[in-house]
């Protein structure tokens, strides 16, 4: 698993700071993770949660709602709707940089943003709360006396998790107007409810509200013992494992979104464009890979370079040949180390390239063996390593067809290397 800091500007022009988690191979499909009221992204339940799923094979952004963590704003200006806003800036910066999210998780108040937002959210395939009020003004509750201070004087400073926060009046009447149980009945998006039935802050009846409203497809799958801030590690890992299991159901893996064919066949590769950046997913069979630029390049560095992959593809090689010889010999062969590196030279600093012109590729293969081996074996596996088939193929005159998908290849199109 990856994870890296991103910054994106929500609709005012302020800046919002995130966490993307990612699979260490190319994920198929990316999730948006909303926090709780007055939390940030690196609440234990949220990056736990965050991270399992990137375990699981989904990329997670979670990020600060304006005047929280280290996102720009005042939080004393912000209210229900403007986190709902942050939500769609925080998706639209998932499109524009690697694919829209297709699956929204809000934990508590963060949960009734994400069914507020998904109605904005074309490309969502499914919505997921975490102990969810299904009435935003159920948060007057938990503000005590303090609610008619800020009736009276527009203002009040307001302890929340041992911290003081000022609320104006504003945020309740946006609290106040909010008719989520309305939204989810026009929602028609799976939605998946987690809720413990011990939870003290939001109650089970938040669940039954929510879940009567939603059309099918919907599910409820209940907490237990859970608190609603998830602080034991054992009730994040179940909500990922749980999250992850319904997804499954509804969002599909979508990196090759214009390839609805099946897996490549053995000896094809399909690479597809991640988002708008450099970066590519290759699908080699069953597997899964990733190539970048570096941020020099114009890329995000969160994989191979094409060149890092070609010298992986040489020394890969290179082993697997040696190791066969050397067991079809019985040779006491115990490991074998290739170190390779990638440059251009020109041709007169070549002293093998006596009829190239210009610059020439120059790869150079170090090649450590250890084991209880004779000088003579060690100079005939190192022979051996120029007859790996990918050196070969390196070395032999290569043709590339390039023809276009479902189109005939004219001879123009036609080209060597």
């Amino acid at each position: 698993m990856s994870s890296r800091k991103v910054t994106f500007t929500n609709s005012k022009g302020q800046q919002l700071d995130g966490r993307l988690e990612e699979p260490n191979f190319g994920p198929r499909r990316y999730a948006l993770f909303a926090h709780c009221f007055t939390c940030t992204k690196d609440i234990p339940a949220a990056s736990r949660i965050s991270r399992a799923l990137s375990d699981r094979g989904f990329g997670v952004l979670r990020f600060d709602f304006t005047g929280l963590g280290n996102s720009d704003g005042e939080f004393e200006n912000t209210d229900f709707s403007s986190n709902v806003e942050d939500l769609v800036s925080a998706a639209d910066f998932l499109k524009r940089q690697l694919q829209a999210p297709e699956l929204l998780i809000g934990h508590s108040l963060g949960g009734a943003a994400v069914l507020m937002a998904a109605q904005e959210l074309p490309a969502v395939r499914g919505v997921v709360t975490i102990g969810a009020p299904s009435n935003p003004g159920h948060l007057e509750s938990l503000l005590g006396n303090a609610v008619q201070t800020i009736e009276e004087q527009g203002a009040a400073c307001v302890n929340i998790g041992s911290r003081p926060f000022r609320i104006k009046r504003k945020f309740l009447q946006d609290l106040r107007s909010q008719n989520l149980t309305g939204i989810v009945g026009r929602l028609r998006k799976p939605l998946l409810i987690l809720h413990s039935p011990v939870d003290q802050v939001v109650s089970i009846d938040h669940a039954r509200s929510l879940y009567e409203a939603a059309y099918h497809p919907k599910s409820f799958i209940s907490l237990d013992s859970a608190d609603h801030l998830l602080k034991r590690q054992e009730d994040s890992a179940y909500v990922a494992d749980m999250v992850a299991a319904w997804a499954g159901r509804y969002v599909n893996d979508t990196a090759v979104t214009d390839q609805k064919s099946a897996t490549p066949q053995e000896g094809s590769v399909r690479v597809v464009e991640e988002g708008s950046g450099l970066a590519q997913t290759i699908e080699a069979g069953k597997h899964l890979l990733r190539a970048d630029e570096p941020e020099g390049a114009g890329g995000q560095d969160r994989g191979p370079t094409p060149y890092d992959l070609l010298l992986a593809s040489l020394g890969s090689c290179t082993g697997m040949t040696l190791r066969m010889y050397a067991k079809r010999k019985g040779w006491k062969l115990d490991h074998i180390h290739v170190t390779l590196s990638h440059s251009k030279v020109h041709a007169n600093d070549c002293d093998e390239c006596e009829d190239a012109e210009g610059y020439v590729d120059v790869i150079e293969r170090i090649i450590k063996l250890e084991g209880d081996l004779s000088m003579d074996q060690q100079q005939r596996l190192l022979e051996i390593a120029d007859k790996c088939p990918v050196h070969r193929s390196l070395q032999s005159n290569i043709r590339i067809r390039t023809r276009p998908q479902n189109g005939k290849l004219s001879s123009s199109e036609a080209g060597s290397v």
